[in-house]
């Protein structure tokens, strides 16, 4: 269903939060990379968090910082949506676990100092912003040389399908090209996506200081059941786009 391209996204999941959440199943003692994809216990990009600073990238309702900070890490999760973070609270006291929370965009890192960070992470929330190249210069500033920025998003290829409708064979139905906004409905909430192509996201990295050192494509895991995301385009197209990039000077 197509909707109009005034979609607030952060106002969409303050809408879709308490559904989303009833049913994601999100787990919260390894971080996830995306729906049906390996989890962090099968990739191992992350390393060891024991007394790391961990700050997470659209958070959503503080799974994967809940995990961090289970870890030894210390957390911070920031996203756009107040009804995300009211969930993450509440999820964070009854886990046990302590996480700073912050509201407000994924480029607006202003109250972190320069080289002050030790992992930057996010799972899936880049789909939502149209600005890649601004998140990344700010995540570059806050993170110590050599430090890694690992994230997961859309694959590109996968938005060229009609996932809920497949055809045998598969159409495509947009060019991987096109990189206009996506307009759609969950669940009766409109959303927009903003595509990134592979060239985008490789070369907006090199340009903004990092060494890039893991780009994966995994196939969806067979560890656990299908989620309640599931779709049956997902054995044949990558549905997630893995990323691991380093820091480079200053």
């Amino acid at each position: 269903m197509m909707v109009t391209m005034s979609t607030d996204n952060a106002a969409s999941w303050d809408a879709f939060s308490a559904r989303y959440q009833a049913t994601a199943a999100l787990p919260t003692d390894v971080a996830h990379y995306g729906p049906d994809a390996p989890t962090e216990a099968e990739l191992r990009l992350l390393g060891d968090l024991r007394g790391r600073r961990v700050v997470e990238l659209g958070c959503g309702g503080g799974q994967c910082s809940i995990a961090f900070a289970k870890a030894g890490a210390v957390a911070i999760g920031i996203d756009s949506s107040a009804e995300q973070l009211n969930h993450a609270r509440k999820l964070a006291e009854q886990e046990g676990v302590r996480l700073e929370l912050r509201l407000g965009d994924l480029a607006d890192l202003a109250f972190l100092r320069a080289d002050s960070v030790d992992l930057v992470f996010s799972a899936y929330a880049f789909g939502f912003v149209a600005d890649l190249r601004r998140v990344f210069r700010q995540v570059h500033r806050i993170l110590r040389e050599g430090a890694p920025f690992v994230f997961s998003l859309p694959h590109p290829y996968y938005s060229l399908v009609d996932d809920d409708h497949p055809e045998e064979p598969l159409l495509v139905r947009r060019s991987y090209f096109d990189t206009s906004p996506i307009a759609y409905s969950w669940d009766g909430v409109p959303f927009v996506d903003y595509p990134h192509t592979v060239e985008e996201i490789v070369t907006g990295l090199l340009r903004s200081g990092y060494r890039l050192d893991a780009l994966l494509e995994p196939a969806p895991s067979t560890s656990r059941p299908p989620s309640a995301q599931w779709r049956e385009v997902a054995r044949v197209l990558p549905r997630t786009l893995i990323v691991r990039a380093r820091k480079e000077g200053s």
